[in-house]
């Protein structure tokens, strides 16, 4: 997908905008506090306009590709790294982007599509698909960065499971959980068995004629008789 579709404009920020008073004035001004760092130059203070950078988030890509953003004319190929949002409205409050050094290998949490669910045989025999990742982090050079992962389960039985080595990656690419030493070949999705509600049986209905006069109670029983003689 084109970076021009990925463009983030923003206006670099002063001294005097910089520390936290300054980043609440700029919020109440509709203004996103930024910071561009890495590629052995010093970090670039912006700001951003908030409705600007609101529509960009909108678009699951704009986490997995290389973004432009221009500062005062000045253009930075970068990877969004880090998002502060407000715990409550949930609009962005802060940015961080790494620059991008052509040739130096990047990490990032790429999106996990997983596609051809309906034509799985354990969807078909009323399976339950029970995904356990979102995105996963993988390292490459930035011209192999991929949108997303895809992983296919088409093919899934009911008990089936795959895992991060199941995953097939575009050329350059590799999954840092399995480069490492202690990381793990985790579970990443699997086909579990229908779920089968219990349902209560209703309880038997008893004619009330059928049962004996001593467990109704009530007139005719030993104790009635009993009580009447002693009245009487």
């Amino acid at each position: 997908m084109s970076n021009e579709l990925y463009t983030v404009n923003g206006v670099a920020r002063s001294v005097d905008q910089q520390g936290k008073g300054a980043s609440r004035r700029l919020r109440k001004e509709n203004l996103v506090p930024a910071i561009i760092y890495g590629g052995n130059e010093e970090p670039t203070a912006l700001s951003i306009r908030l409705n600007e950078l609101v529509k960009l988030l909108e678009n699951e890509a704009f986490f997995s590709n290389i973004l432009t953003i221009n500062v005062d004319g000045e253009e930075h190929q970068a990877v969004i790294k880090d998002l502060q949002r407000h715990p409550a409205k949930n609009l962005p409050m802060h940015a961080d982007f790494q620059r991008i050094v052509k040739g130096q290998k990047i990490h990032m949490n790429i999106p996990v599509h997983f596609v051809g669910r309906e034509e799985a045989p354990g969807t078909k025999n009323a399976g339950v698909l029970s995904t356990l990742v979102s995105d996963i982090e993988i390292i490459c050079l930035p011209s192999q960065l991929p949108e997303y992962l895809e992983v296919d389960v088409s093919k899934m039985e009911i008990g089936d499971s795959y895992h991060l080595s199941d995953i097939v990656l575009p050329e350059g690419v590799v999954i840092h959980e399995l480069e490492i030493e202690d990381g793990t070949d985790r579970t990443i999705v699997n086909m579990q068995p229908p779920t089968v509600e219990e349902v209560d049986e209703p309880a038997e209905e008893v004619d009330a004629d059928e049962v004996p006069a001593t467990e109704q109670g009530g007139e005719g029983t030993e104790e009635s008789a009993e009580k009447g003689d002693s009245e009487e």
